[in-house]
C-alpha cells in the first residue's frame, strides 16, 4: 500500500484498538432533510470531537464543517435517487475524485445493490471509483446497501456481497449486523465496519448492535441515526467509543452512557443557578 493510502487508512482506524467509531450524516443525500439533521452544522459540531471519522456529502462538507477541523472525512461520492423512488438502486458517481481530492478527504464511499435491478451499474461504478482511487491514493468504501428491501439482511447475503466489493479492490466495505455475523466478517478480507441502520427503539438496543458486530470481528461502526437522534448524542457516541477502541461490554457502556447523561445534567444545572 502506498504511503498516501496508508496514511489515509491509518487516520480514520485508531492504532491501538484497529477499530473506528465513524459517524455517518449522509443520508440528506436521499432522504432530504432528516429529523435531527435539519441544521446539520448544530448536529455535526460537538460530536466531531468524538469522531473517528465522519460521513458527509460535499454539499454539507463545505456547508457544515469548519475547515478548521481535523476529522477525516469520508465522503459520500454516489447518488442520483431519492426515497421517492420505489427502487433506490439506480445510482451512479455524483462527485468526481479530482473534487474528492481538492477536498482532502480521507476517503469516498458509495453504495452497491447486490441484487438488485441495477446491480451491474452498480458493481461497474464501484469498480471505475476504485481505479480513480487508486490512481490518487484515496480509499475506496464499499456500503451494502439493500434499498428497501430490509428482509435481505441475512448473513448469506450480506457475505456475498461484502466479499464481492472487496474482490472488485474496496479498502474497505460498511455492512449491517446480521444473525450469524462473523461468518460475513470471515469472508471479507478488508476491514468491515458495521452499519447502524434506522433508529432503534432504545440506546441499548444500539449498544448490544454495536458490541455484537465487534465480538464477531468487525473493525468498527459507522453509525448515523442511532448517534444523533439519540437525546443525549455525545454521551452515546462515547459509551460506542468504549465499546470499539476499549472492547466494554454493554452494560460497562451503559455506565459510560449514564455517567455523561449525568455530567451533563449537572453542568446543565450550574450554568443555569
Amino acid at each position: 500500500m502506498e504511503w498516501g493510502m496508508a496514511n489515509r487508512m491509518h487516520r480514520m482506524f485508531q492504532p491501538v484498538s484497529g477499530n473506528s467509531v465513524m459517524v455517518a450524516v449522509d443520508h440528506g443525500y436521499f432522504m432530504g432533510p432528516t429529523r435531527r439533521l435539519e441544521n446539520t452544522r448544530a448536529t455535526i459540531a460537538p460530536l466531531l470531537p468524538y469522531a473517528d471519522a465522519l460521513g458527509v456529502t460535499r454539499g454539507i462538507l463545505r456547508h457544515a464543517v469548519d475547515p478548521t477541523s481535523t476529522t477525516p472525512i469520508l465522503l459520500r461520492v454516489s447518488g442520483g435517487v431519492t426515497v421517492l423512488k420505489e427502487d433506490l438502486s439506480h445510482e451512479a458517481i455524483t462527485t468526481s475524485i479530482e473534487d474528492a481530492a481538492r477536498l482532502n478527504v480521507c476517503a469516498v464511499a458509495m453504495s452497491v445493490f447486490v441484487g438488485a435491478q441495477y446491480e451491474h451499474e452498480s458493481l461497474v461504478h464501484l469498480s471505475n471509483l476504485i481505479d480513480a482511487g487508486e490512481e490518487h491514493g484515496i480509499p475506496v468504501m464499499a456500503i451494502t446497501a439493500v434499498g428497501k428491501e430490509l428482509e435481505k439482511r441475512d448473513a448469506r447475503y450480506l457475505a456475498l456481497a461484502c466479499r464481492v466489493s472487496a474482490e472488485l479492490g474496496a479498502r474497505m466495505v460498511k455492512t449491517y449486523f446480521c444473525e450469524n455475523f462473523a461468518k460475513v466478517v470471515e469472508g471479507c478480507p478488508v476491514p468491515i465496519v458495521c452499519a447502524g441502520g434506522p433508529k432503534l427503539d432504545t440506546d441499548r438496543a444500539a449498544l448490544e448492535l454495536a458490541h455484537g458486530a465487534i465480538e464477531a470481528g468487525a473493525h468498527g461502526l459507522d453509525m448515523g441515526r442511532n448517534i444523533w437522534q439519540s437525546d443525549h448524542p455525545v454521551a452515546m457516541l462515547k459509551a460506542l467509543r468504549s465499546i470499539v477502541h476499549e472492547k466494554a461490554t454493554v452494560r460497562e457502556a451503559l455506565e459510560v452512557l449514564d455517567g455523561e447523561k449525568a455530567r451533563l445534567a449537572t453542568s446543565k444545572r450550574a450554568v443555569e443557578a
